[in-house]
């Protein structure tokens, strides 16, 4: 039996030599580091100006979605103010046909539309990855069965399916519409996973894993994840802004619950109160804009991971400057 074997560098002080592996095989979890491609991440961010203003666009709604009361003092459900006022030192964005404050529901509106965001952003990407990968990895029967049902819902509009289940699930609240959009969006991100998880399938540390005899959960979970961070994340960014995008849609047509103040439940409510026509043009020109700049927020950061898996979208200019600096 071949014995581990001390690899070369000096030893630290009080630890013992660092061995290789038995007949030269990867260490467990060879593959890229969760942590490294997290630095990656962040370098992609702080490098791309497109990356940078996402991420400061979406601090921002998170920052005012924790605590929507210190930049909103009025109820944004009481209907206590004279109706269709203009904007206003009181009332920065004027009241609606009710009497509702329109700042303060464009403020408290944030909170459920990135809790829909963030849920089926993480909801999808897990079903996703468990399904892309386990089918690509374990093949066979497993990789014909999962597949057969992630090219079933991929086949199927899936716009028109969430109409439908909204409105079997009439006034269906955040929770609902979190698991709707969940349970039918997460099958053209398995497909990308598992494309990413077949071209891995048989790369050398994974050869290694089998021969140590570790089981498939352990190998699917320690060694191929990792290496799929970057993908991973911008998994969860698209599905974040479809879900941000779905969700306004079902609520702006009425098949949200219309008592939960939400950007999607302002456009319905405008729509009904014929704001345009009433000259109360920032009820819908202002939720509209919000929901356009949190999706463009996650398309922006999305822009960066895709960089990262993908060296060709990468910009000129930072090609560029390392031929420069290795010119140096």
């Amino acid at each position: 039996m071949a014995m581990p074997v001390p690899v070369g560098g000096p030893e630290s002080p009080g630890a013992g030599p660092v061995l290789a592996p038995a007949g030269g095989l990867p260490a467990p979890g060879a593959g890229i580091s969760g942590a490294r491609s997290l630095r990656r991440m962040a370098r992609a961010i702080t490098s791309n100006r497109k990356a940078t203003v996402g991420a400061v666009l979406l601090l921002i709604f998170v920052v005012v979605s924790i605590i929507p009361g210190v930049f909103a003092k009025d109820d944004p459900n009481a209907e206590v103010y004279p109706r269709s006022l203009g904007p206003s030192g009181q009332h920065l964005l004027g009241t609606t046909s009710f009497g509702q404050d329109m700042f303060a529901q464009v403020i408290y509106g944030t909170r459920p539309v990135l809790l829909i965001a963030l849920g089926v952003g993480i909801g999808a990407t897990l079903i996703a990855m468990l399904i892309g990968v386990a089918a690509a990895y374990l093949g066979g029967l497993w990789d014909s069965g999962l597949n057969l049902l992630t090219d079933v819902l991929l086949v199927i509009p899936l716009f028109p399916l969430l109409i439908v289940l909204a409105r079997y699930l009439n006034g269906a609240g955040t929770v609902v519409m979190i698991v709707v959009i969940t349970a039918t969006g997460w099958s053209y991100t398995a497909r990308q996973l598992r494309s990413q998880a077949l071209s891995l399938r048989n790369r050398d540390f994974l050869e290694a894993a089998r021969v140590r005899g570790e089981r498939p959960l352990y190998i699917i979970v320690v060694e191929i994840i990792p290496t799929m961070t970057s993908l991973l994340v911008a998994s969860f960014l698209t599905n974040a802004l479809y879900a941000v995008l779905f969700s306004s849609s079902l609520q702006f047509i009425g098949l949200g619950n219309p008592n939960v103040t939400s950007w999607g439940t302002m456009l319905y409510w405008a729509e009904n109160e014929e704001a345009f026509q009433t000259g109360q043009s920032l009820w819908i020109i202002v939720p509209g804009l919000c929901i356009v700049a949190l999706g463009a927020a996650f398309a922006l950061l999305n822009y960066a991971f895709d960089e990262i898996g993908n060296p060709a979208l990468r910009p000129v200019r930072s090609i560029q400057r390392k031929r420069v600096r290795r010119a140096k």
